[in-house]
């Protein structure tokens, strides 16, 4: 959209790492004829290993679903890793372009106790969503998703922004460009609402007794 147009407004949403994917100058001044809201900001990424640890404790090993061919793919296990040492966590990479791929690993990985998973946001893992968690059910990993749609498919637990939400903040965005402001004017918006949801069933043909501690704090619990 942008090659044919540096005049008409252009609004994002849900897009990640605007900067380095080149749709604006930066996130406080967008600069040109774009502007939106960010997907998630990658310190989110350190929650999903926390979550990992309240739910399970005795997890010492993560394999990290994660697209290293996005930017968001490299900041997202960046952050993970910068988390993970204090939780005593070792890491395993895995890419899900190579579906095939993907499940051999998740399965080697399985091989070894005290194991659990994360699947950080990228268009590989939506499109497998399926897949990814009937692999992790049939492995009997603990997993903790970005996208609550996963654990409304049987997943075990996901946190991440509430979708949603940023496209009504996105029509404010439209209101405002069409009562005179401009894009470039307009910083590109981080989220503001999250959600955590917990797969109950899940988590007891897991074995897992989901502390009340976590339950309470759950916005979405599915049994």
């Amino acid at each position: 959209m942008q090659r044919l147009t540096r005049d008409i407004p252009i609004v994002f949403v849900a897009t990640s790492d605007p900067v380095n994917r080149g749709l604006v100058a930066s996130l406080s001044r967008p600069g040109g004829n774009t502007t939106g809201f960010l997907l998630f900001e990658y310190s989110i990424c350190g929650k999903w290993v926390e979550l990992l640890k309240e739910i399970v404790p005795h997890i010492t090993r993560v394999a990290v679903i994660r697209d290293a061919s996005e930017f968001s793919g490299v900041g997202e296990f960046a952050a993970i890793q910068a988390i993970a040492p204090s939780l005593g966590v070792d890491l395993s990479p895995v890419d899900p372009r190579d579906s095939a791929a993907m499940e051999r690993a998740v399965r080697d990985f399985a091989r070894q106790s005290n194991g659990g998973l994360i699947v950080t946001e990228s268009g590989a893992s939506i499109k497998d969503r399926d897949r990814i968690v009937a692999l992790a059910a049939q492995q009997r990993l603990p997993a903790v998703y970005a996208n609550r749609y996963f654990a409304t498919a049987g997943g075990l637990i996901s946190y991440g922004p509430d979708e949603i939400d940023q496209y009504r903040h996105a029509a404010d965005y439209v209101d405002r460009i069409f009562k005179g402001e401009k894009p470039a004017e307009l910083p590109v918006q981080a989220p503001t609402k999250f959600e955590l949801a917990i797969n109950l069933k899940t988590a007891k043909t897991l074995g897992i007794a989901v502390p009340q501690t976590l339950l309470a704090r759950a916005d979405v619990v599915i049994e």
